[in-house]
């Protein structure tokens, strides 16, 4: 899981969300998404993924309305997710 705060909050009803966890998405979780697109982190690619693999779980709708910077965070960590452990560059330091 990776935690971020969100720069700008999401409003859903009376509640605001300033943080989300997003966790590594299976196989199966990625039907109907090009991995390119997470890769180049698309914006709809990312509309359709991130409510599968975050916490609290946003809809398509809230991922439409964040604010860029915070999208971009989370497409910078979604991306992050595809490579494997040996290509992170911390992976020497383990």
């Amino acid at each position: 899981m990776n935690k971020m705060t969100l720069d700008t909050p999401i409003k859903r009803g009376d509640t605001e969300i300033t943080e989300l966890s997003l966790r590594k998405p299976l196989a199966g979780e990625l039907r109907g998404i090009a991995l390119t697109g997470l890769i180049q982190m698309d914006v709809d690619a990312l509309a359709k993924v991130l409510p599968r693999i975050t916490t609290p779980v946003l809809t398509e709708h809230e991922v439409g309305r964040m604010d860029i910077a915070d999208l971009m965070q989370a497409g910078i960590v979604v991306s992050g997710f595809l490579l494997p452990n040996a290509s992170k560059p911390d992976a020497s330091l383990a």
